[in-house]
């Protein structure tokens, strides 16, 4: 003999109840706009899942728009944090002693390529995340796809190659 279904309405719904709180809302957008990965964030003690904050901003209109506003400026800090790599010369030259102790410098290699890496893996989550803003590339707005966008570094090797030259002189001048 065949038992009668429930109707659906009768089951509780499923998870815990969302805790959504403005404080933490704002907080999440305060972080997202200093380039903090929202993944990142809501793995920290006393913030909620990822998913809970999607589902929030399904619900607040407000909400999704503060949180792709605070993005957008968390993209911005992400270039300018480019800038600030790329201007730190910190460890890229090491002091080298030869066997009668003279001091001699020569270039940290290994410091110098992690230091262009960091800043090519920004550039293109940028191009990415942005095309409009930080691609190299003209696209137009039908054009926007994962696979249509290209990202032509060579404008920044250049400047990097500049930068590299200019701290060589220096370090040379400081002697």
């Amino acid at each position: 003999m065949a038992t009668k279904r429930k109707d659906p309405s009768e089951y509780l719904p499923n998870g815990r109840p969302s805790t959504y709180n403005p404080q933490t809302a704002t907080t999440i957008c305060e972080m997202l706009s200093e380039g903090i990965p929202l993944r990142e964030i809501c793995r920290k003690e006393g913030f909620p899942a990822w998913r809970t904050v999607y589902d929030w901003m399904k619900k607040d209109p407000e909400l999704s728009t503060a949180i792709a506003y605070a993005r957008d400026m968390g993209y911005d800090w992400m270039a300018e944090e480019c800038l600030e790599i790329a201007d730190d010369a910190t460890n890229d030259w090491m002091e080298v002693y030869d066997e009668e102790g003279n001091v001699s410098y020569k270039l940290n290699g290994e410091h110098v390529q992690r230091s262009k890496l960091r800043i090519e893996t920004r550039l293109k989550l940028l191009a990415k995340f942005n095309p409009k803003k930080y691609s190299d590339k003209i696209v137009q707005p039908d054009e926007i796809s994962p696979m249509a966008i290209q990202i032509n570094l060579g404008v920044f090797k250049d400047v990097i190659e500049s930068i590299k030259q200019q701290r060589q002189v220096e370090t040379i001048e400081n002697k």
